[in-house]
């Protein structure tokens, strides 16, 4: 139980400096890297699976990938860029951070009742909760790459 407690304020303390980054993120113009870089350098998560304590079975890592990418509609609904002085940036949405902090408390409630209720282990339940995130991020960030595209070839921005 201190496990799941110590992850879930983990959690907490990542969401929350999400949602600063993301606050100062629209100050600064956007560019393809910034938009695909986070789901790559995440995506060194995947190694966990080398190690048998956090393999999961074909449903888990279908549910896990499902959820996440369900998730990320929300996400990418409140994402939108536009153009300022010739370059594009992130739109401030008032409704990010309410999205971001109801999608973390989901989360923990999911982590809470799962570890409680369930024969799941911790390992494959940490592997399902990190594919949960990774299938929210990724196609997050690809939709948003898409959107910039769009923007900039409407504008004639070069991409950067």
């Amino acid at each position: 139980m201190t496990g799941i407690i110590i992850s879930s304020l983990i959690a907490i303390l990542m969401g929350t400096f999400v949602i600063f980054v993301r606050m100062k993120a629209s100050n600064r113009p956007v560019s393809p890297k910034k938009l695909l870089l986070p789901p790559l350098f995440m995506s060194t998560g995947f190694l966990m699976f080398v190690f048998p304590f956090f393999r999961v079975t074909l449903s888990e890592l279908l549910e896990a990938i499902v959820v996440g990418m369900l998730f990320s509609i929300l996400l990418i609904k409140t994402s939108r860029f536009e153009v300022r002085d010739s370059q594009i940036y992130l739109k401030r949405s008032k409704a990010f951070p309410f999205i971001l902090i109801g999608l973390l408390i989901l989360r923990i409630i999911f982590k809470l009742v799962l570890s409680t209720n369930t024969s799941i282990q911790v390992g494959p339940l940490s592997g399902m909760f990190f594919l949960l995130a990774f299938g929210m991020i990724l196609p997050w960030r690809v939709a948003m790459y898409w959107q910039y595209r769009k923007l900039s070839n409407q504008h004639n921005i070069q991409i950067q």
